[in-house]
């Protein structure tokens, strides 16, 4: 039972996470094209793990991150005045490279079908 209540606020922490980040102000984080892409919330809800990537690469997702963390507060009082929980966690950011990292795969993949397409074609 425990476990659903975690999922769902995570999962509405991670939706207003969104919202803030188009509010803010900060050139490292409103600059950059910046994406959540995991939230992950300690069982007491004492802490929250967010994961941001930047399709502009790593070292732009670790400015972005920097950003974050000195706008902690700011979000921190946010997210507790929309989401109507006793205890609002911290917030911990990381930066990760998995935007860039899909990227890479998927062409990759259309590399791939271009290859099978001139295959078929001469067959």
């Amino acid at each position: 039972m425990a476990g659903h209540r975690i999922e769902r606020i995570t999962e509405d922490i991670k939706r207003e996470l969104t919202a803030i980040f188009r509010e803010l102000k900060d050139p490292r984080v409103a600059e950059a094209f910046v994406s959540i892409i995991r939230v992950e919330v300690t069982n007491d809800l004492s802490y929250c793990t967010v994961y941001i990537s930047a399709i502009e690469g790593m070292d732009r997702a670790k400015e972005a991150v920097k950003g974050l963390k000195s706008a902690s507060g700011f979000i921190r009082r946010e997210l507790g005045a929309r989401l109507k929980i006793r205890h609002t966690p911290e917030l911990i950011f990381n930066a990760t490279d998995s935007i860039e990292y899909s990227a890479n795969i998927s062409k990759i993949l259309n590399d791939l079908d271009i290859k099978d397409d001139e295959q078929s074609d001469e067959e």
